[in-house]
């Protein structure tokens, strides 16, 4: 039992080529999973961040947010605000998710009204005191809120929603949301597939180019193989907002 934990150690930490993979020297690396409107579980998250931050050790400290912080939580307004002020003395980098994309297209041009919807958006709506009317006839109902929500999302919580990034590489990772379309270099990824793919991401094998940390596909404990991270543990309906902390080569986690 001791030697296949040290190889499924060893098989989940190490690079294809055997390596361990690495941040910069000096550097320690924060990344947030999906948040989904928990902005409880952000605030609490923030406090362990900061705390791990005062035990020092490093001269650099990124924070990167790996996007889907609005939609199935019940204060996705409350989790952009947060995110507006992170934890002090930290860079930080805020990825964009699917359900960003649907959140911008809902609002600035009322479409995928259903959808989103379906994945989320009836709380994210609630969140900034907008719901469908009743009242209005049914084909009209998704282009009134769309409106509504035009007139009463602040102009810097949109503002932030463009200024997203599809993707960030640090050292030997590379962090996309959803993950990256195997045999594509990573620097000619398409927005698409960063946001949204699962396999044959998910089910690949091979070297991707740098080990990817991504969200996107919930599972109940963070996911690591050799060539991806995964750190969407569901937190909107889990209570587990997870966060990786990468160290040189050494990974850890820090959690909810």
């Amino acid at each position: 039992m001791v030697l296949k934990d040290l190889f499924n150690r060893f098989m989940s930490s190490a690079t294809p080529a055997g390596k361990a993979p690495r941040v910069p020297d000096g550097t320690r690396v924060y990344a947030v999973g999906d948040i989904h409107g928990r902005s409880d579980l952000l605030l609490r998250l923030h406090g362990l961040i900061e705390e791990d931050l005062r035990a020092g050790g490093m001269e650099r400290s990124v924070l990167i947010y790996l996007g889907d912080y609005v939609d199935r939580g019940f204060d996705s307004r409350g989790v952009l605000d947060l995110l507006l002020t992170p934890p002090p003395t930290t860079e930080v980098v805020y990825l964009k998710g699917n359900h960003e994309a649907m959140f911008l297209e809902f609002v600035e041009n009322g479409e995928y009204g259903p959808p989103w919807f379906q994945y989320g958006g009836r709380e994210t709506a609630e969140s900034y005191g907008q719901a469908l009317s009743p009242e209005a006839p049914m084909s009209d109902r998704f282009a009134i809120l769309a409106e509504n929500l035009r007139a009463v999302v602040p102009k810097e919580h949109l503002e932030f929603l463009h200024q997203l990034s599809p993707s960030h590489w640090l050292g030997d990772y590379f962090f996309a949301h959803a993950g990256v379309r195997p045999g594509v270099p990573l620097e000619e990824q398409q927005e698409h597939d960063l946001l949204w793919i699962r396999d044959p991401f998910l089910s690949g094998r091979g070297d991707f180019g740098a080990v990817v940390v991504h969200g996107h596909s919930i599972t109940p404990e963070p996911d690591r193989r050799r060539n991806r991270i995964g750190i969407d543990t569901g937190a909107y309906g889990s209570n587990r907002l997870t966060c990786l902390v990468l160290d040189g080569d050494q990974q850890r986690f820090l959690n909810t």
